[in-house]
């Protein structure tokens, strides 16, 4: 028997998420115990709650948004982020989940949405990736705002090595952005 995939919800209405829950049920989906808001030590305790899914309602991050999504994200890199949507939400921040429950979706879909949204998850992130020393200084001076060529000049290496070093951060964090290699390095006390 394929064990429950854990779901953590994000919504402030008793109504909405207990309906939500209603309509996933439990034969294939575990519930931990729901959030109505999102308190700033959520990217530490997500580790330890080890949702496969989070639910959230997008109204609930606080500004900067997309910096906030990047560290929860972070806090468990194999976890499916969903929105919960029942108003308008700027489509860029949009982007940044794996994919969208809209209030009025069909009842019928959603477990389906959710099934396919963890078997697309990527599972090289699962891996524990440490990165070196060098990728480490790479990553604390990219946090910081230098550029390829500052990195190169300040650490006496070239162009080339500090964009290796870059993609080698990229793929071994998974991330993208750097804003959120910045709160990477944070989180991991390297700044």
């Amino acid at each position: 028997m394929k064990p429950k995939l854990n779901v953590l919800i994000a919504e402030p209405s008793d109504i909405i998420r207990q309906g939500l829950m209603s309509l996933i049920g439990d034969e294939e989906f575990a519930f931990l115990a729901p959030l109505r808001d999102l308190s700033t030590d959520l990217p530490q305790r997500i580790p330890h709650l080890q949702p496969d899914i989070f639910i959230l309602n997008p109204t609930l991050l606080q500004s900067p948004a997309k910096m906030q999504l990047a560290a929860i994200s972070q806090a468990r890199p194999q976890m499916a982020i969903v929105a919960l949507v029942y108003q308008y939400i700027e489509p860029q921040l949009m982007q940044s989940f794996k994919t969208i429950i809209d209030i009025r979706e069909q009842g019928s879909k959603v477990p389906q949405l959710l099934r396919e949204c963890c078997q697309n998850v990527d599972d090289t992130t699962e891996e524990n990736y440490d990165l070196s020393d060098r990728e480490s200084e790479v990553l604390v001076l990219v946090a910081q705002g230098n550029s390829s060529k500052e990195i190169a000049d300040k650490l006496n290496i070239s162009i080339h090595t500090v964009n290796t070093h870059r993609k080698n951060i990229t793929h071994k964090t998974g991330i993208k952005s750097v804003a959120g290699l910045a709160v990477y390095a944070m989180l991991h006390n390297l700044v």
